[in-house]
C-alpha cells in the first residue's frame, strides 16, 4: 500500500491507494448534468429498493444473521404492495423527503426551526428518537434540545441515521457542507452516537458523487467522525476487520456481534434483550454490505439486510449510497422495474421519488455554486472539501445499568422500585376505549417521596410519549420510585413494563 499526497481545491489530501494511482486521479469532480441528475436519481432509488428488499425481515432477526436458507422475496408489485399497506415501511424515506421540502420552500440557508416546524406538522407514524422528538417540540423544547440525550433516551438510536441521506445527496464532494446541514438537522432527533450516524452516512453519499471506490468511500467518510468517539470505534473496527477477513463477511460479523452487539444504556427497548437499534452495529451492517458487496448492489443489499436487527434502514442506506456511485442507469432492470410503478406516488405526506429526485438535484447545483464550484453550459465542476472532524458528543456519558424490573401490570398495581443510583426509565404506554383523542394522562413520578416530574401522556398516538418517564441525572442515592396517577378517566388505564435504573460508573 502507498501513501500519496496530492492537492485538490487548495488542500493537502493523503490517500492510502493499493492500486498504484493517487486517488486524485480517480476523484471525479467534472460531471455533466446529466450524469450528476443520474446520481441523483440512483442515490433515492437506491434508498428505497434496500428498504423494500429488506422489510420483510425488519427486527426478525435479532443478534444472529438471515441464514441463507432464508430467500428473501422479490417479484412483481415488490415496492407498490407496501405503498397498498400505508407506506408505513419506507419512514426513513418521507422524514428524509420531509427536509428536502424545507430547503425547497425556505431556501439553501434555511434555519433550524423551519426544519422542526416542517418535522412536526407531519402527523406520519414515528418512533423512537424521532418520536420523542416530536413530543418534545409539542411540550415547548426547543429544536436544539429535543434530541439531546437527557431529554431523549433514543438519541442514540439510527432514526437520524436513516435519514440524513437528503445531507448527502445534495452535497456532491461536499462532505463539510453536508455535516453543516446535519447539524442543523441532526439535532431535532439525536445527539452523540445517533447523530454521528447521519453524519457519517451523509458524508459518505457526499463521496459516492466523486469516487468509485468504495473502501475510500468508506475510509475517508470516517474522517468527519471525532476518533474519541464509541462510533469511530466501532466503524474502524468493521474496516479492520474486513481487512483480516476479506472474503468472509459471515466472520467479520460475528467479530461485530461479539464486541459491540450488547447494548444496555442508551435505547430502553434495548435492554438485557437482543434488540439493537444504535447506530454504531447497525452503521456497522451499512457498511459491511458496503465492504463486502464490492460494487455490486444487489449483493450489497442482500449482505446489509442478512446482518439483521434493522434489517430495512441498513440496506437502504447502504443502496442508497452505492446507488449514488452507480447512477440510476446502473442498477439492475428487475429493481428498476418495480421503481417505474411507483415513481410518481407520493411517499407518505410528502413527494414522490420522481419529484424528490428532482428537488434534490436543483438543491446540489444549488449547493455546487455556493461552495465555490462551477456549473457551465452542461456541466459541473465540484469545489471537493477535504473532511474535517465533527464536535465531539457523548451521550449518556458516565451511566451504567443498574438493573431491569419487569412489571406487566396496570399501574394502580405499580409496586415501590428501590435502586442505588442515579436515575430511571418507566416503560408503558396509555390506553383508552371510548376516551377522547384529546386525553393527556398526568403521572407524577417520586424518587424518596421527592417529585421529579408530572410526567404528560397524550392518548394520540403520534404524539406520544415514547417511555412514560425517564430522568437520568439525580444525585447519587438511594432511592424508591412511586407513581401516582391524578387525573384519571372511564376508560383509560397506564400499562407499565418494566423499570429500568441506571447507576454511574465511579
Amino acid at each position: 500500500m502507498k501513501i500519496r499526497n496530492f492537492l485538490l481545491s487548495g488542500c493537502l489530501i493523503t490517500a492510502l491507494c493499493s492500486c498504484g494511482t493517487s486517488q486524485k486521479e480517480n476523484l471525479n469532480l467534472t460531471l455533466s448534468k446529466d450524469v450528476l441528475f443520474d446520481k441523483v436519481k440512483g442515490a433515492w432509488a437506491g434508498q428505497i429498493l434496500g428498504c423494500t428488499y429488506g422489510g420483510p425481515t425488519e427486527f426478525q432477526y435479532l443478534s444472529t444473521i438471515i441464514p441463507d436458507s432464508v430467500l428473501i422475496p422479490w417479484g412483481n408489485g415488490e415496492i407498490k404492495k407496501w405503498f397498498d399497506g400505508g407506506g408505513g415501511l419506507y419512514d426513513d424515506v418521507y422524514v428524509d423527503l420531509t427536509f428536502v421540502e424545507t430547503f425547497e420552500r425556505c431556501g439553501l440557508d434555511a434555519p433550524v426551526d423551519s426544519f422542526a416546524a416542517a418535522f412536526l406538522a407531519k402527523e406520519y407514524p414515528l418512533c423512537h428518537a424521532n418520536q420523542q422528538a416530536r413530543y418534545n417540540l409539542l411540550q415547548g423544547l426547543p429544536p436544539h434540545a429535543s434530541g439531546y440525550w437527557k431529554n431523549n433516551p433514543h438519541a442514540n438510536c439510527l432514526d437520524f441515521q436513516i435519514e440524513a441521506d437528503f445531507a448527502g445527496i445534495m452535497s456532491p464532494g461536499m462532505v463539510n457542507s453536508a455535516v453543516g446541514i446535519c447539524d442543523r438537522v441532526g439535532h431535532i432527533m439525536a445527539y452523540g452516537d445517533g447523530w454521528y450516524g447521519g453524519v457519517y452516512v451523509a458524508a459518505m453519499y457526499s463521496l459516492a458523487y466523486v469516487s468509485d471506490d468504495i473502501e475510500y468511500i468508506v475510509t475517508e467518510g470516517l474522517k468527519v467522525i471525532p476518533r474519541e468517539s464509541r462510533f469511530h470505534a466501532c466503524m474502524t473496527d468493521v474496516i479492520n476487520w474486513h481487512k483480516q477477513y476479506p472474503t468472509n463477511w459471515k466472520k467479520c460479523w460475528e467479530e461485530i456481534e461479539k464486541k459491540w452487539g450488547t447494548n444496555d444504556i442508551a435505547c430502553p427497548d434495548g435492554v438485557e434483550v437482543p434488540f439493537n437499534i444504535e447506530t454504531y452495529v447497525n452503521g456497522a451492517y451499512i457498511i459491511l454490505g458496503l465492504l463486502y458487496g464490492q460494487g455490486d448492489f444487489e449483493k450489497t443489499i442482500d449482505i446489509s439486510t442478512r446482518a439483521g436487527q434493522d434489517s430495512d434502514c441498513n440496506p437502504a442506506s447502504s443502496g442508497g449510497i452505492l446507488g449514488t456511485m452507480l447512477g440510476y442507469n446502473r442498477l439492475p432492470e428487475k429493481y428498476k422495474a418495480e421503481m417505474v410503478i411507483v415513481e410518481d406516488m407520493p411517499f407518505n405526506n410528502t413527494v414522490s421519488f420522481n419529484k424528490g429526485s428532482e428537488l434534490s438535484y436543483g438543491h446540489a447545483l444549488q449547493m455546487i455554486e455556493k461552495e465555490g464550484g462551477k456549473i457551465s453550459g452542461s456541466e459541473v465542476k465540484i469545489n471537493f472539501q477535504k473532511p474535517v472532524p465533527a464536535k465531539l458528543e457523548i451521550s449518556f456519558e458516565g451511566l451504567k445499568l443498574d438493573k431491569r424490573v419487569v412489571v406487566d401490570n396496570w399501574i394502580a398495581n405499580f409496586p415501590p422500585i428501590e435502586f442505588e443510583g442515579t436515575g430511571a426509565v418507566i416503560k408503558g404506554e396509555l390506553k383508552g376505549e371510548n376516551v377522547p383523542e384529546e386525553y393527556v394522562a398526568e403521572l407524577e413520578v417520586y424518587f424518596n417521596d421527592k417529585l421529579i416530574e408530572v410526567c404528560k401522556l397524550p392518548l394520540k398516538y403520534n404524539h406520544r410519549k415514547h417511555e412514560l418517564f425517564f430522568n437520568y441525572v439525580q444525585p447519587y442515592d438511594k432511592y424508591t420510585v412511586t407513581c401516582k396517577w391524578i387525573n384519571p378517566v372511564k376508560g383509560a388505564d397506564i400499562w407499565v413494563r418494566d423499570v429500568i435504573t441506571y447507576t454511574t460508573d465511579k
